[in-house]
This record gives structure tokens, sequence and C-alpha cells, in this order.
């Protein structure tokens, strides 16, 4: 379950940014989910609350997360395509010269705190 290094990390991440900016409490995070990033969104949520509890800057935090779409394009035809919908094998051209460009990343999007 890589879902808690990934809430240890946001977590980290944003008590850094919170000292930086002299803040009291984070009351939410946004996260951006990449659609084919293999993170479970339900393990996610369940990780942020168990880990929110052992951070006083994060407690009754809130954790909001968006989906990013999986986007591919094609080197052949130099089109871009949903990558869920047809994965590795170019919908115009039938081309296997493909690579992912958007839609593996998780990244943090917001922070609201006081």
């Amino acid at each position: 379950m890589h879902e808690l290094g990934i809430v240890f990390h946001v977590i980290k991440t944003v008590e850094d940014v919170a000292k930086e900016q002299e803040l009291s409490k984070v009351s939410k995070v946004v996260l951006e989910v990449g659609e084919v990033s293999t993170v479970i969104p339900e393990y996610l949520e369940d990780c942020w609350k168990w880990a929110c509890k052992r951070s006083e800057l994060m407690k009754e935090s809130e954790l909001v997360h968006e989906t990013i779409p999986a986007v591919t394009y094609c080197e052949d035809c130099k089109q871009t395509y949903e990558t869920v919908k047809y994965a590795k094998i170019c919908p115009y051209c039938k081309s296997e010269n493909t690579c992912l460009i958007q839609g593996n990343e998780v990244q943090i999007k917001e922070i609201e705190a006081l």
C-alpha cells in the first residue's frame, strides 16, 4: 500500500509549508491524483485520517482529491487521446508508438489553512 507513503510525504510537505508561512492549523488539502497513478482513493482517505491524528497541525484536516485524466500522445500521427479508453494503441492511426503525457502524477494543488 503505497498510499501511506504518499500521505506521509504530503503531510511532511504541508507541515514544512505551514512552518514557513507561520500557519497554526491546516483545514484542508486538495490533491490531484492521476487516473492511472495506481493510487486507490479509499486507501488514501483511510491513511489520511489515521496519519493526521498524529500531527497537531493536521488534526481534523480534510483531504479532497481531484482526478487528473490520463492522456496519451501518439508519436506517429501527433494526436492525443484518452488513455483509459484506448490504452497503448492510438485510436486514430493504430500505432503503438505512444507515450503517456498526463495522468500518473500525484501532486498538492491547494492547502487551506489558518
